[in-house]
Parts: C-alpha cells; structure tokens; sequence
C-alpha cells in the first residue's frame, strides 16, 4: 500500500500526524444511522487504516449514533500511542434518523460522556465544537463563546486534550481562540467550493490545520469536465486529483476523506503519489472560480 508519509505532516494538537487521515462517518448504515451493512467489512476498513500508517482518524457519537466509535473501540482499542482521535460535539440524532441540536452546556457534557464510554477513552485527543448551520453546512455566524467555554471547562477537567472548531467563520474562530487555544478548524472546502480560502491562508500562517469536511462533495459528489480531463491526463481517478489538489493547495490542510471500502480506501491513501503541476493546478483553480461566477 501508498506511503502516506510521502504527503508529509502537520502539527495536530500536541503531535505531528501524516496529512492524510481517515473520516470515519460512512461506516455507520444508510444516512449514518443504524448499524453497518458489514460489521466485519468496517471492522476490517479500520484496521486497514492504521496498519497504512494513518495516525488521525475523525468521529463523532452521534454518528450512528453510538455505533462509530463503538466500531472503532472494537477494532482498534488499546489505541496506539501514535493515533490521534478527533470527535465532535453540538448534535443528537433523533429516533427517525433526523439531527438535532445539542448545543447547551448539558448536552455538550452529556455528549462528552457519551463519546468516553463507546470510545473506552478516559480523555479524547481532540474534540470540535460544531456550530448549527443551515442546509447549505455553512456558518451561520452565531457567537460560538457559551459552547466554547463550556469545552475549555471540560478541558481543564483533563477529558479533553485540545480543541476545536468546526462550522466557523474567521470571526467565530477569533471569538474562540480568545476563550482558549484551537488546535484545529474543520469547515465544507473542496475543489469547487472554495470560500474559506482566506481563511486557510490565514490559519497557515498560525500553524494551526485546516481540516475540510466534504472533501469529495458529500453527498453529492463532485462533478466537472475539467476535473475529468486532468485525471485523464495523469491516469488517476477524479476523486484521487480532488483530495490531491487539497493537499497541494496549502500544507496546513489535513484529509480525512471516509469509506467503508479497502479498494476506495486504497484508493484515497494513493493520492500520496499523486504529482500536480503548475499547469494541472491552474485548470484545477478554475473550478471554483467556473462554480462561484
């Protein structure tokens, strides 16, 4: 399998981690509820993921909910020094799949404590705070500094390591790093939505990861004709020169594209190997500028 180590790292918290990383939301069922279609597939899925030397792996409880992070306690519990875990809190699931708010200091503790127990963790690495947003998954621009201070309380109580923000605009991500230090921003950015470009330069400057969400285009995965044409050209998927392009885009940017199959799996970590030159980045940058004209 790839080197990953051939992406380079970034500081992450307290510990330099490899730039691709793993999202760990699709192996829950349809819509991230429920149980896997293959228990035995997921579990292999994390396994897989670790021994190719991923050392950062995103998660939330209300992924299933509950079912996620028990997946990967199952899988990989005792941890490796090495592994770094990030989850996320300020959502519920509902009875009918739906999510919900979970945005009060009670929800957030009760979230914590949730994430401990099927973790089997006494602490987690990393935990963001996930701020509402509408449809769109953008912003919506509220103070963030309730929810905020009540993950630095927790973090002075020694269950959390590090914090951060995911949701945000460069306000909210001021407004918290006056309450306490973030150690990394997790915001919708890819090849075709590309508002947060200020922001990245930004946070590069700072030292401080830029994690993007929907690295692929979610759920609608992305589509154009010049991605098409550049992977033709090199011979590689146009999933493969998306994820590349981010990793060439700027060095603070950390992946963690999700599967719950090895071939895709395989697949993601061989952007390693993925060279893009000048002019591949230019017909690239013109994606977003073809998607926001």
């Amino acid at each position: 399998m790839t080197d990953i180590a051939r992406a380079g790292t970034f500081p992450l918290g307290d510990r330099q981690v490899h730039r691709i990383g793993y999202g760990a939301m699709q192996l829950a069922g349809p819509g991230v509820f429920g149980p896997p279609r293959d228990h035995d597939a997921a579990i292999a899925v994390l396994r897989a993921v670790v021994a190719a030397g991923v050392d950062h792996i995103d998660t939330s409880d209300f992924y299933g909910p509950h079912v996620v992070n028990r997946l990967i306690r199952e899988a990989l519990a005792p941890y490796p020094a090495t592994l770094t875990i990030v989850s996320k809190l300020g959502a519920k699931r509902g009875d009918d799949g739906s999510w919900n708010p979970a945005q009060t200091p009670d929800e957030l503790k009760r979230g914590l404590e949730d994430n401990l127990k099927h973790l089997g963790v006494e602490a987690i690495d990393i935990v963001n705070m996930r701020l509402r947003g509408g449809a769109d998954h953008r912003p919506n621009g509220e103070s963030i500094a309730v929810q905020f201070e009540t993950l630095a309380g927790l973090q002075r109580q020694g269950l959390i390591r590090h914090l951060g923000v995911s949701n945000v605009n460069a306000a909210q991500v001021r407004e918290a790093r006056g309450i306490a230090p973030v150690a990394c921003v997790q915001n919708l950015y890819n090849i075709a939505n590309r508002g947060d470009d200020a922001l990245i330069d930004d946070l590069a400057e700072q030292g401080i990861p830029y994690v993007p969400f929907f690295p692929l285009g979610g759920f609608s995965p992305l589509q154009s004709s010049r991605l098409s044409t550049v992977a033709a050209r090199i011979g590689v998927t146009p999933m493969q020169v998306a994820l590349a392009w981010l990793l060439r885009r700027s060095p603070n940017i950390l992946l963690i594209p999700g599967t719950s199959s090895l071939a895709h799996l395989e697949q993601n970590l061989a952007v390693a190997d993925i060279t893009l030159d000048d002019d591949a980045m230019a017909d690239l940058d013109a994606i977003g500028n073809d998607v926001s004209a």
